[in-house]
């Protein structure tokens, strides 16, 4: 058995869609509701495409947004993955290229072969070869991408209130105006909106061009449960500081209808969440709101008379993160504390000096380290979403130096949870 890996070449497209599951038909989920879908089903079901569509897909495929990678075995592909370039927002505001690991797939015929393994290192090599020190992806299963240095950085919740439940604890006045609009208005708000929101939302990823087209055009969701409303907040001066999405899908069984599903939400302050949630909280004729790709350290638990009200359905990992280049990952971010640290990533030392104002980190050989890890474990730890002394009471961090982890979390602390709504 022969097994070459290498980019596919445009004759190769089309067999190389053919294995992506939104094409294949094999299972891209696990089977229960996930925290990033607000419906009733564990994900929605997939339209294959046409043979027509998919030769356009793949005309189109081979792009400096799309760099595919493919497994072959004896010279048939087997397997595919694919590098999208992204910006993610660091801690300090700084918002840096990486890459985004996405539509990873190997035919079931062949699994178990090594296929993905050297896969991941073509696409790894890949992002070092454009420059860039982190690559990130959003993991099917939760026990596959550590093996390859990936930790998870980011998380998210699914939640669900019954509308009886959901008086506001204090009253509040709006200084601005809530405005129901169209498709059109709506995607030409968002772009706008998620540039602002992502520079204040550490682990917040750019949107994909294309992202909210189908706003415009009009296009119903892929699960044929109903349009799309979409709710805008302005300011004081009658400027957008918020915009949700929403539905209010029709249901036979009784007890899922009248629910009222919220599938994008973001505000860039507390004055256009509270006002948004006021309204969708207390929408006419419906009993319950669901709401999808929340960040776990969403304030609206406390802004309710009854906190219980707020149901978590699911608690998810979003974003796994693998730091490619130790050096430039631990300089490109801000700390929240000024402190020097040994740490020994995968038996390589380096020093950190950190601080507010930014960090000088160099290698350091034959220096006994205050702490050792690997790089999965930093990649969780590296937007502040996990704390070093969870991995080090996991067994998963070593401590050299008595308090070295809890100075480590010290720096690594975040006022915000990291959090990304946007995906790859």
């Amino acid at each position: 058995m022969t097994i070459e890996t290498r980019p596919i070449t445009q004759g190769e497209a089309v067999e190389y869609l053919r294995l992506t599951p939104w094409v294949s038909g094999f299972p891209q989920e696990d089977p229960e509701p996930v925290a990033w879908y607000t419906g009733r089903a564990a994900y929605p079901p997939l339209v294959p495409p046409t043979a027509e569509q998919l030769e356009g897909y793949a005309a189109g495929l081979l792009t400096d947004s799309y760099r595919p990678q493919a497994a072959f075995v004896d010279g048939k592909l087997a397997g595919g993955s694919a590098i999208v370039p992204v910006e993610i927002t660091l801690p300090g505001g700084r918002q840096v290229p990486m890459g985004g690991v996405s539509w990873t797939a190997v035919l079931p015929t062949y699994r178990r072969r090594g296929l993905l393994r050297q896969m991941m290192g073509a696409l790894l090599d890949d992002c070092r070869e454009h420059g860039e020190f982190l690559a990130g992806l959003s993991a099917s299963e939760g026990t596959i991408y550590g093996r390859y240095g990936f930790g998870t950085a980011t998380f998210q919740h699914r939640w669900e209130v019954r509308r009886t439940d959901a008086a506001f604890r204090t009253p509040f006045s709006d200084p601005g105006g809530l405005e129901l609009v169209d498709g059109a208005t709506a995607a030409a708000i968002w772009p706008v909106l998620h540039e602002q929101v992502r520079s204040q939302r550490v682990g917040e990823l750019k949107a994909q061009p294309g992202r909210w087209d189908g706003l415009a055009a009009g296009r119903l969701p892929a699960d044929g449960g109903g349009p799309s409303h979409h709710l805008v907040h302005r300011d004081a001066a009658g400027e957008v500081d918020g915009t949700a999405t929403f539905r209010l899908p029709w249901s036979p069984d009784p007890d899922y209808a009248g629910e009222l599903q919220v599938g994008a939400f973001e505000a860039l302050n507390p004055e256009a969440s509270r006002a948004m949630w006021g309204l969708l909280l207390d929408f006419d004729l419906t009993k319950r709101v669901v709401a999808a790709r929340r960040p776990v350290d969403e304030p609206l638990r406390w802004m309710l008379a009854n906190p219980r009200a707020l149901k978590l359905a699911r608690t998810r990992d979003n974003l796994w993160l693998n730091i490619l280049d130790v050096q430039r990952a631990l300089e490109a971010r801000t700390y929240a504390a000024t402190d020097a640290l040994v740490l020994e990533v995968d038996g390589v030392s380096w020093r950190l000096d950190a601080s507010p104002d930014g960090a000088a980190c160099t290698a350091a050989p034959g220096v006994a380290a205050d702490v050792s890890l690997t790089v999965s474990e930093l990649g969780s730890l590296y937007l502040g979403g996990v704390r070093a002394s969870e991995f080090r009471d996991a067994g998963r961090i070593t401590e050299h130096t008595s308090g070295a982890v809890s100075r480590l979390d010290a720096l690594l602390r975040a006022d915000r949870a990291p959090h990304n709504a946007m995906a790859f």
